[in-house]
């Protein structure tokens, strides 16, 4: 098996050359090059930067019933994002039928994605806004592509109109929220990007590296405070819990978007996301259904097919941020 594996693959013999010098025939050949496979003797790797791994993909479908996974090969830090954002410009180019109404959020990680579609990669898509993103703050050089730009990219490759959801992500008070979202306008954009036929999103760390840190709706004391309450990141601007809950209602009050029950009931939901810090999210999104699709890297994958460790949540809070958390945060 062994000689017939190196004859094959190191020295390029065809089966029938191999079943001569092995004096048996080129069948018995080919049985014996698919026994070294199936026993690990010879191992196949395809290098190739949309190379994809096909067995962790068929682990996360079946242990999470996702209607699909792409899984691209690990990579160093500074090019995971990269490739990852690639494999779902490509998953999204590919999709079919073509979505005629494109729910997207925003964000380093949707910027990339944006940034690798190839234009003509679909016709006459109308891409909206599924939340709040105009930024009270930027960091320079921050990566991280605002909510208009994001969607005005990814709708001008595709020949098609961005509909914007002109709000911040975060209000100071819900009776805001509540005026704003009853504004015909913004109402019309919450109306059509809860019927979005796909939706394209990723989701944010529960650290002081938070775009919505990043971008001034927070600071990282309120999210060390979300943290204690068993935030594991965030969705849509939405914070969860390790089991896919929100753990602050009162700040989730003040959260301009579509909620999560309408990723949870769409037949086609994407999460593109990346990253070892990323991993406690990861898993909360896929295990409790706000997705139908991931699109992630090796490693992320390996940590989403093994045990979780166990972990305490707090559960949902109604209180939300005290005045002195938020106190010198700048909101809307």
């Amino acid at each position: 098996m062994v000689r017939a594996a190196e004859l094959y693959y190191e020295d390029g013999k065809t089966q029938d050359e191999i079943g001569a010098l092995l004096r048996t025939t080129r069948w018995k050949v080919g049985r014996l090059l698919a026994k070294a496979r199936d026993r690990g003797i010879v191992r196949i790797e395809i290098v190739h930067p949309r190379a994809r791994r096909l067995a962790l993909e068929r682990l996360l479908r079946e242990r999470f019933g996702l209607a699909d996974a792409i899984v691209v090969p690990a990579a160093d830090d500074s090019e995971v994002q990269a490739s990852v954002a690639r494999a779902a410009a490509d998953y999204l180019a590919a999709l079919r039928p073509v979505p005629r109404v494109l729910g997207i959020s925003w964000g380093r990680t949707l910027s990339a994605v944006a940034e690798r579609l190839a234009p003509g990669w679909a016709s006459e898509v109308r891409v909206v806004q599924i939340n709040g993103g105009i930024s009270l703050s930027s960091s320079p050089g921050s990566g991280a592509g605002s909510a208009a730009s994001t969607a005005a990219m990814i709708a001008q490759k595709a020949g098609g109109q961005a509909i914007l959801l002109p709000s911040p992500a975060i209000l100071e008070h819900a009776a805001t929220k509540a005026a704003i979202e009853s504004d015909r306008t913004v109402a019309g954009v919450l109306q059509l990007a809860g019927s979005a036929t796909a939706f394209l999103f990723s989701a944010g760390v529960a650290d002081a590296s938070s775009v919505l840190v990043e971008s001034g709706y927070l600071t990282a004391d309120d999210v060390e405070a979300l943290v204690e309450r068993g935030a594991v990141g965030d969705v849509v601007g939405r914070f969860i819990d390790a089991s896919g809950r929100i753990v602050d209602d009162a700040l989730d009050a003040r959260t301009v978007g579509i909620g999560h029950d309408a990723l949870r009931a769409a037949k086609t939901s994407v999460l593109v996301i990346a990253g070892e810090s990323k991993h406690p999210v990861a898993r909360a999104v896929v295990s409790s259904g706000l997705c139908s699709v991931i699109v992630t890297d090796e490693a992320t994958a390996q940590a989403l097919t093994q045990e979780p460790q166990k972990q305490h949540s707090a559960g949902p809070q109604n209180s939300s941020l005290s005045p002195q958390q938020t106190q010198g945060v700048p909101h809307a």
